[in-house]
């Protein structure tokens, strides 16, 4: 099945438009909220179409994406009940609920594992607000994450130029369903050490 491919085209697609740095905040923002994808799928052929501007795409997914978890973190600590069958229809509510335990021990490591890893950040910003987590804390945590996720991002693709987007290409639907494979081993694991 061909799911990663057509996304990696769409967002190649996006990325040449000349409203692109506008849709590559859109895609960040979103995606710290409720949007499945993560910015990295725009970030990346941006840096390459331009690489001289690897740092200015890079601080725009981290500024837009630390406003997105803003407005997770809201949802969470004012509108938690809105959000909850939302949380419950996508089946993430056993989740959510360990995610939220956790926040009473870690925090601020938390979030910076959670924007710096391929780890839906979106959960975590949403059950930051509702632990009742600091505001200061929980931005500090996403700004570390999430720009030391996206400025690496950006820095390896300025790096690595036309021969990684080869690769990229070739190996995108492998690159997709390996980490999803990773992030259902960790959460098999993660039940099993409970």
């Amino acid at each position: 099945m061909r799911l990663f491919g057509a996304i990696y085209e769409r967002c190649l697609r996006w990325a040449a438009h000349p409203h692109a740095e506008r849709y590559l905040a859109g895609v960040s923002a979103t995606e710290s909220v409720v949007f499945p994808i993560p910015p990295d799928v725009m970030l990346a052929p941006m840096t390459l179409a331009r690489p001289e501007r690897w740092f200015r795409y890079a601080l725009i997914c981290t500024v837009a994406s630390v406003v997105g978890g803003m407005l997770g973190y809201a949802l969470g600590a004012y509108a938690l009940d809105a959000v909850m069958p939302w949380i419950e229809r996508a089946g993430k509510r056993e989740t959510f609920d360990q995610i939220h335990q956790l926040f009473a021990v870690y925090g601020f490591w938390i979030v910076f594992i959670a924007g710096f890893t391929p780890i839906p950040y979106k959960l975590f910003t949403i059950a930051s607000g509702a632990a009742g987590m600091g505001w200061l804390p929980f931005v500090l945590g996403s700004l570390v994450g999430r720009g030391g996720r996206f400025f690496l991002v950006a820095l390896l693709v300025r790096l690595g130029g036309a021969r990684l987007e080869t690769s990229l290409r070739r190996y995108v639907e492998w690159i997709g369903w390996g980490v999803l494979v990773l992030v259902v081993i960790g959460l098999v694991a993660w039940e099993l050490l409970r």
